[in-house]
């Protein structure tokens, strides 16, 4: 959020969980690309015998000569989670040693279902079969800047646009004996609605910009003002501006504000916002 002194406004920006975004530094970078390409031999089997022999032996081999998991030091003897590590362990010495392998600790088939079907049960207790929830959200893909379920754990910061088309975190003014924390939330207050569930992070700025100086209509620049960023988060609601002074608003990540402020502007604030 940020404030202005001296003929002063108050802007702030609340994190989104933070409210503002800015774009990257100016620096002109020429890309170049490294690409290795690496070819891989495809080989038929050699019909030698030994060879043939030792191709299939290595595996089984390696894993025969590995360390054994000490599965009854980790495991309670008895427990389902020692049952589906046995399980979960045959499957991968028969990948190592052949379909047949440790069929005949299997002759007992009823035990062997019992043990299945606990597995699966904790399994579903664990949730292991629950679909993940997409990484895209569907306001992703209508493009609905104004909600806040998009763009997945990046941080979102509130821009408003004013009636004359200009974009920038909400703001207001400084009365006289006001501190600047409390101004802050009052203007965002105003600005923003009450419908929002908001908390300002600091007393202390996180940073601060100077706006341009405009001449005044007697040709005498105007005091120079100074705008004091400070950090808020949204915590529950949805802002609902003033449209009297507010046309618009959006919840933006930190490299989408750029193409909707100024290049001044951006330069102003950038460095205090973040991705994540």
């Amino acid at each position: 959020m940020e404030i202005k002194e001296d003929g002063g406004k108050a802007t702030f920006s609340a994190g989104r969980r933070t409210l503002a975004t800015v774009r990257e530094t100016s620096t002109t970078y020429i890309p170049s690309s490294q690409v290795p390409i690496s070819h891989q031999t495809h080989q038929k089997p050699t019909t030698e015998p030994k060879l043939l022999t030792s191709i299939i032996l290595n595996p089984r081999l390696r894993r025969a000569l590995s360390n054994p998991f000490p599965y009854d030091f980790y495991f309670k003897q008895g427990s389902i989670l020692e049952t589906r590590f046995t399980l979960e362990e045959r499957k991968r010495e028969r990948i190592a040693f052949g379909r047949e392998f440790g069929i005949a600790d299997d002759l007992d088939k009823e035990k062997a279902a019992a043990n299945r079907a606990a597995v699966e049960q904790l399994a579903e207790q664990e949730g292991e079969s629950e679909e993940m929830m997409a990484r895209v959200h569907p306001s992703d893909e209508a493009r609905d800047y104004k909600s806040l379920d998009r763009k997945g754990k990046r941080n979102l910061y509130l821009l408003l646009q004013e009636n004359e088309g200009t974009w920038r975190f909400p703001e207001g003014n400084v009365k006289k004996g006001e501190l600047l924390h409390q101004a802050a939330q009052r203007d965002l207050l105003a600005e923003c609605g009450e419908y929002m569930d908001t908390w300002i992070v600091s007393r202390n700025p996180i940073g601060h910009y100077r706006p341009p100086r405009k001449a005044l209509s007697t040709g005498k620049p105007q005091p120079e003002e100074v705008a004091f960023l400070y950090k808020a988060h949204i915590l529950a609601g949805q802002a609902r501006p003033n449209p009297e002074t507010v046309k618009d608003f959006a919840w933006l990540t930190k490299q989408e504000v750029e193409s909707r402020v100024s290049e001044y502007y951006w330069h102003g604030v950038k460095d205090v916002l973040s991705d994540h």
